[in-house]
């Protein structure tokens, strides 16, 4: 097999590098929801509307759990760009490893408290109706306990995106999702394992993907070849990991903890507003990832020209990605003004879910537009190495949704459907403040590379990649 290799993303056609690097990204992102759309489909058509509510009512919660791990990712990627970027690829090196052993260690944390509290979350926190709990505890313990799972992947991912290579992920995760799907039929269909059998299939299949994904570039990416000089643990590339990756890890927490409470409210409508929930929220999935890949492939692009000293080229970077996201957002709200009940029915049966949930698909389409904005400009800014802003988001994210619940469903008692209100408004409020945090110029100043040569932490001269 060929060699993979670095790409340096300090030259070209901005438009061109960003929407390149994109697409394959998204390819991965929109393969990665393959996992929770077959749970979703052959759990809702196999097992019924009652097995998909108690898979449903477990998803706020493994999003949080797994985002602890995704925002350390994320973070160590930040890292990784602004030194290959600035050319200092012994220090790039040496952030590889150490974030290595950050994720493995807080992996493995996670997936154990994830296991051992699925219960008492689901049934102090979450309020889930009783009938419905067995499943969703069955469902969450196996979820979260392979958490480590995903973190490794993650972890990957993150470092080859830092170096410019988004494809050969796509090309493990291509296969573990045509796994997944498999195992999926296996074990629900064939076995009758039930919604425990879905989870298992989602944790297999990532777990293969992480595996195979990291033996074959650290074989075949020269860039990944380690020393034993590199191989080293450095306590302070350790602490800069983790005091980079914290506040995004800590922002992606705070929107499961806000999305946990919307959780709470939407159980509270019964078992046919939380069967439409589920549905609405497994299409939003599928619809954020494009606007995901393009925030992350804003961060890349962003972190190697801010560590290439070239500000100015990141900025132009910002602009395509919100020209395109724009494009994306408006395309994209057409679409499910047409057809978003067809969309639904690809999920549930039921007529007064279906109903919900293409009230759900209609009102925050309307807003695709500043969900957009949220992912490209938190992109950008992370990217910059601005990742304090992570927490800002995170912020608004949980007043806006917590507050916004209580506000319309107690005081205003507009209903059920003030779930999807809070989640629009909840995206126009974000999306502004992460355009105010750009024009505010904070990010300037905050490139770990140019931190590095001023503090004399980095005796090691600028190489070219």
């Amino acid at each position: 097999m060929p060699r993979v290799h670095a790409k340096d993303m300090t030259q070209g056609n901005e438009a061109r590098l960003i929407l390149s690097f994109t697409l394959p990204l998204l390819a991965g992102n929109l393969l990665q929801q393959l996992y929770n759309i077959a749970d979703t489909a052959i759990v809702g058509k196999v097992l019924g509307d009652d097995a998909l509510a108690a898979v449903g009512a477990t998803g706020s919660v493994t999003f949080l759990f797994s985002t602890l791990c995704l925002g350390l990712a994320t973070g160590a990627g930040v890292i990784i760009s602004q030194f290959f970027g600035a050319g200092f690829l012994q220090r790039m090196r040496s952030a590889i490893w150490n974030s290595a052993a950050v994720t493995l260690f807080f992996g493995v944390l996670i997936s154990v408290l994830g296991a051992v509290l699925s219960e008492p979350v689901q049934r102090l926190l979450l309020d889930t109706p009783a009938n419905l709990l067995p499943m969703s505890v069955s469902y969450m313990r196996i979820a979260c306990g392979g958490t480590l799972a995903v973190a490794a992947y993650n972890w990957i991912n993150a470092v080859m995106r830092a170096l410019g290579d988004s494809k050969t992920p796509l090309l493990f995760l291509g296969i573990a999702s045509v796994l997944n799907v498999g195992l999926d039929l296996l074990f629900v269909m064939v076995l009758h394992t039930g919604v425990a059998g879905a989870a298992l299939a989602t944790v297999l299949s990532q777990l293969l993907s992480a595996v195979s994904c990291i033996i074959y570039a650290f074989v075949r990416m020269p860039e990944l070849r380690l020393s034993r000089d590199d191989r080293r643990i450095d306590r302070s590339m350790m602490r800069l990991c983790i005091r980079t990756g914290l506040p995004i890890a800590a922002q992606s927490s705070m929107i499961s903890v806000s999305m946990v409470a919307l959780q709470r409210v939407t159980n509270g409508f019964g078992e046919t507003v939380m069967t439409a929930y589920t549905a609405s929220m497994r299409v939003e999935q599928f619809i954020q990832q494009p606007f995901a890949s393009l925030g992350a492939a804003l961060a890349t692009f962003t972190g190697q020209n801010i560590g290439a000293a070239k500000p100015a080229r990141a900025r132009q970077g910002l602009r395509a990605g919100l020209k395109l996201s724009t494009l994306l957002a408006a395309g994209m709200a057409v679409l499910f003004w047409c057809i978003g009940d067809l969309v639904i029915r690809c999920f549930i049966s039921g007529a007064e879910s279906v109903s919900l949930g293409y009230f759900a698909l209609r009102v925050t389409s309307l807003f695709y537009i500043f969900l957009g904005f949220i992912y490209v400009v938190r992109g950008f800014l992370n990217g910059a190495g601005d990742t304090a802003y992570a927490m800002m988001n995170g912020i608004a994210e949980v007043v806006c949704r917590v507050g916004g619940a209580l506000v319309m469903t107690r005081l205003l008692g507009i209903g059920c459907r003030a779930i999807w209100y809070t989640t629009g408004l909840t995206w126009l409020v974000t999306g502004i403040v992460g355009l105010l945090r750009y024009h505010g110029g904070a990010w300037e100043s905050k490139a770990i590379g140019a931190k590095t040569q001023k503090e004399g932490c980095d005796s090691e001269h600028p190489q070219t990649a």
